[in-house]
């Protein structure tokens, strides 16, 4: 595309982007400074309709991007907005606050994506169901009661109250959680034998009680098959965007908010590409959201994608910020799992 038309598209998809009203050669001539006439900037309009990039809403005087002129624009005008410091420093004191399980993680996830974006963020739980075991413990907590914590390899945390003999003592506890982790440390459900089992038995023969527990936990955790369960954050974010002010929008909006399994397979639908995807309108392959965007990656823990993240808006949604705040979340919450599986908390 010729530079002069490349510059009249980006006008209009950022003006549209900000004010959601159609763009005019006058707006663009007064407020771009492009150095030529409403004249000419007419005529490469008509030049950008003709091609398919723009078009005209109903019998406004003005145009909008269409779906080829906002992919051509992601695709060749987008510039990174990067976050601002006042936006990381808040992304990492979320973080950094105490947080006890990946439920925690993937709801405060959520959270930040609609915060920051002002669009419904989407975030697909992790898959645990092949997971082996990276570590036990349990830790006395006041007279009688203990917490049994699993920690899977994907950084799951299972945990549960447990009701404790008098008798034992907090070195009974250690020992316990010593010969868990070096019997069964690194195995999945599948690889741990019977004779295994018979063994950790023989060795903790005088904690048998406590031991049912813990072995029904750990099982509990090696064979949790999590179906696809997705957060959702900012649910109205979307409807309070001006295209969808419309009741019937809304109701559609709504229905598709309610269907989960359709919301996983559209956020699984940006494929199994590292890093960002942008899908525009019909990219998306649901009919009811073709005049919505999606901006998705995956996260990753040892580089074994775990679940995606994403962020569901109009078509005329801030791109460049979007794009900026998915790529930097995804990265932050893998690093974030990571820390967990290793025990460490920053």
């Amino acid at each position: 595309m010729e530079d002069r038309k490349q510059k009249v598209l980006l006008a209009i998809v950022h003006d549209y982007i900000a004010t959601a009203e159609p763009v005019g050669s006058r707006t663009i001539a007064k407020k771009y400074k492009l150095g030529v006439s409403p004249a000419t900037i007419r005529n490469e309009m008509a030049d950008l309709e003709d091609q398919g990039f723009i078009e005209q809403p109903y019998t406004s005087a003005g145009r909008i991007p269409s779906e080829l002129g906002y992919r051509y624009y992601v695709d060749f005008l987008m510039r990174k907005q990067e976050l601002s410091k006042e936006e990381e420093e808040l992304i990492r004191r979320e973080y950094r606050a105490k947080v006890r399980d990946v439920g925690q993680v993937i709801h405060k996830t959520g959270l930040l994506l609609s915060q920051l974006t002002h669009y419904t963020a989407m975030v697909l739980t992790p898959r645990i169901g092949i997971s082996s075991l990276k570590h036990v413990q349990i830790v006395y907590m006041h007279q009688s009661r203990a917490m049994v914590i699993a920690v899977m390899d994907n950084g799951a945390v299972q945990h549960r109250m447990i009701e404790i003999p008098e008798s034992i003592t907090a070195l009974d506890m250690e020992t316990i959680s010593r010969v868990l982790n070096d019997k069964l440390q690194g195995l999945t459900m599948k690889s741990i034998k019977l004779n295994l089992i018979k063994e950790i038995y023989s060795e903790l023969a005088r904690h048998k009680n406590v031991l049912d527990i813990v072995m029904e936990l750990i099982q509990d955790s090696l064979t949790l098959e999590f179906e696809d369960k997705i957060y959702l954050g900012g649910v109205f974010n979307m409807l309070n965007q001006p295209e969808f002010h419309n009741v019937e929008k809304i109701k559609t909006m709504l229905s598709i908010m309610e269907q989960e399994k359709l919301l996983c397979d559209i956020l699984e639908g940006g494929g199994e590409d590292e890093g960002v995807t942008v899908r525009i309108g019909g990219e998306i392959d649901q009919w009811d959201m073709r005049e919505c965007s999606m901006i998705s990656a995956p996260y990753t823990v040892r580089g074994r994608k775990m679940g995606s993240l994403g962020v569901l808006g109009p078509t005329r949604m801030e791109y460049a910020k979007v794009v900026s705040v998915v790529d930097y979340l995804t990265k932050y919450l893998s690093r974030t799992l990571e820390r967990m599986i290793q025990g460490v908390r920053k």
